[in-house]
């Protein structure tokens, strides 16, 4: 089913979409955005949210043209400098089903020329979620480090994100999870080569990766007082 995915015609569209980053340039060639980039993420967010279900069914995978799990293509630049008008990646996103209401984690999909990885949890959340989950991991440290510390987790997942310098306000400086209480973000990464994004093996692969997160993915829903 690798073809009903992603190719290396995906990778030259996007790889030229960034040397002609321009509306004329990507008005004259929409039908290959369609053939190489829409169509095959449409395809494999129709076809994951079934296994997507069995690892949690609060996770929606919507197979929508525009607002579904394909994120835009088109970039805000109303506020900065970059005025490119279009993203030179494929992000697809299966947020939680409160995910437009609240800060909420979700499962992510970066497809982008040597630079494609799978991606879990949530970031930047707001003070209010940012709190809850910090206090979560003061009151069930163990919980937290098993989530954090899951062993088939590990073997893909990184955690990444922006990091406090100092201990935040209200926790105390020497607790023996500060490094954790100082993350601003609470997402972990794992990896793609190209080449595993347009294989057979990706879509069992991504599946793979999402399940394997699933303890991180419920310590997180469960601070945040969300279904997993």
């Amino acid at each position: 089913m690798a073809n009903r995915y992603f190719t290396r015609d995906t990778f030259n569209f996007l790889s030229a979409l960034a040397a002609n980053n321009r509306r004329e340039w990507f008005d004259e060639h929409k039908p290959d955005y369609e053939a190489t980039v829409r169509t095959p993420s449409l395809n494999f967010i129709r076809d994951i949210a079934t296994d997507l279900a069995l690892i949690s069914p609060h996770f929606l995978a919507l197979p929508r043209k525009v607002g579904g799990a394909l994120m835009r293509v088109n970039r805000d630049i109303r506020f900065g400098n970059d005025k490119r008008p279009y993203k030179t990646n494929i992000g697809i996103q299966f947020r939680h089903e409160v995910g437009k209401d609240v800060h909420a984690p979700g499962f992510y999909l970066h497809i982008e020329p040597n630079d494609c990885f799978v991606a879990i949890g949530l970031w930047r959340p707001d003070a209010s979620a940012l709190s809850k989950i910090r206090d979560a991991i003061v009151n069930q440290g163990e919980a937290w480090l098993a989530a954090r510390d899951d062993k088939n987790f590990n073997q893909k997942f990184s955690l990444a994100g922006a990091t406090l310098t100092n201990a935040p306000r209200g926790y105390a400086k020497d607790h023996p999870l500060l490094s954790d209480l100082k993350r601003k973000d609470f997402i972990a990464i794992a990896p793609l080569r190209d080449a595993e994004a347009i294989s057979k093996d990706f879509y069992p692969k991504v599946v793979e990766h999402y399940a394997q997160a699933a303890p991180f993915m419920r310590y997180l829903c469960k601070a945040l007082e969300l279904r997993f």
